[in-house]
C-alpha cells in the first residue's frame, strides 16, 4: 500500500477563518480539514462562514458553494450528488456519511468535515483508495460460470432475487470501512466490511457457479476472521445496509462446508 507520508507533527492546526459577504444573516460556520502535501506544511482547520440564504439545503452544496465562491482550492470528489456513485464520502460531525445526502440542518453549531478516517489522505477531503480497490479487485466482483445459459440471460426466480437485496445496493463508498477499527487495525490483511459484503453478493447470487472458489480465498485468519461485529459497519452506512450480517452469512457457509 502506498501511502503519502503526513507532517510529523500532522495534528491539525487553526487555520484561516472565511468571513461571510457582508450583510449576510443566516450564517454556518464549516471547519474544514485542509492539507496539501506540495506545501510541507502541517494540515490546518480552515473555517468558513457560508450564507445558508444563498446555499442548498445538503452538506454538499455548502462545500460546492465554499469551492465556487470562497476558497477555489479546496478538493474533495463529488459526482452523482444522488447518493448513488459514493464519491463525495466523508466524514461529517464526526459520522462517515455521504456530503450530498447530509442535510445541513441535521447538524447542531459548527459543521465539522473531515476526511474518511485512517486512510491515507491525498489532499484536503479526498483519501487514497488505492489500496482498498485493489482489495476489491482481489474478491473477482463479477459472476463466474461454466454452464451456458438455458436462455439469453440467467433467469432467477422471485426468491433467489430476493437474497441479493440489501447487498446490491452497496455504493462502494466505503464509510463502513473506515468506521471499523478492526479495519484500522490490520487493513493491509482484513478486507473489511465493504469488501466482504461486495463478496457475499455474488456468493449469495444463485446465477453464481464459483461459491466454493469464492468461500476458499475468503478462508483465512486475516481477510474474514478479523470482524469482531462491532457494527460500526451497520451503524454509519449512508444505504441503510448491514455489512456486519453480510459477514455472518460468509462465517456461517464456512461453518457449514466443514
Amino acid at each position: 500500500m502506498a501511502e503519502l507520508t503526513l507532517p510529523a507533527n500532522s495534528k491539525p492546526v487553526t487555520g484561516k477563518t472565511w468571513k461571510a459577504a457582508a450583510g449576510a444573516k443566516n450564517i454556518r460556520n464549516f471547519r474544514i480539514y485542509r492539507w496539501d502535501p506540495d506545501t510541507g506544511a502541517n494540515p490546518r482547520i480552515d473555517t468558513y462562514e457560508v450564507d445558508l440564504d444563498t446555499c442548498g439545503p445538503m452538506i454538499l452544496d455548502a462545500i460546492i458553494k465554499i469551492k465556487n465562491e470562497i476558497d477555489s482550492t479546496l478538493t474533495f470528489r463529488r459526482s452523482c450528488r444522488e447518493g448513488v456513485c459514493g464519491s463525495c464520502a466523508m466524514n461529517i460531525d464526526g459520522t462517515n456519511t455521504l456530503a450530498c445526502t447530509k442535510f445541513i440542518a441535521e447538524v447542531k453549531g459548527d459543521v465539522k468535515i473531515y476526511p474518511l478516517p485512517h486512510m491515507p489522505v491525498v489532499k484536503d477531503l479526498v483519501p487514497d483508495l488505492t489500496h482498498i480497490f485493489a482489495q476489491y479487485e482481489t474478491i473477482e466482483p463479477w459472476l463466474k460460470s461454466d454452464t451456458p445459459p438455458q436462455t439469453r440471460e440467467r433467469l432467477q426466480t422471485p426468491e433467489e432475487r430476493a437474497k441479493l437485496d440489501g447487498l446490491w445496493e452497496c455504493i462502494l463508498c466505503f464509510s463502513c470501512s473506515t468506521s471499523c477499527p478492526s479495519y484500522w487495525w490490520n487493513g493491509d490483511r482484513y478486507l473489511g466490511p465493504a469488501i466482504l459484503l461486495q463478496a457475499y453478493r455474488f456468493i449469495a447470487d444463485s446465477r453464481d457457479e464459483a461459491t466454493g472458489e469464492r468461500l476458499d480465498a475468503l478462508e483465512d485468519p486475516f481477510r474474514l476472521y478479523r470482524c469482531h461485529t462491532i457494527m460500526n459497519c451497520t451503524k454509519t452506512c449512508p444505504k441503510g445496509l448491514n455489512p456486519a450480517k453480510a459477514i455472518g452469512e460468509i462465517k456461517k457457509l464456512m461453518v457449514e462446508r466443514r
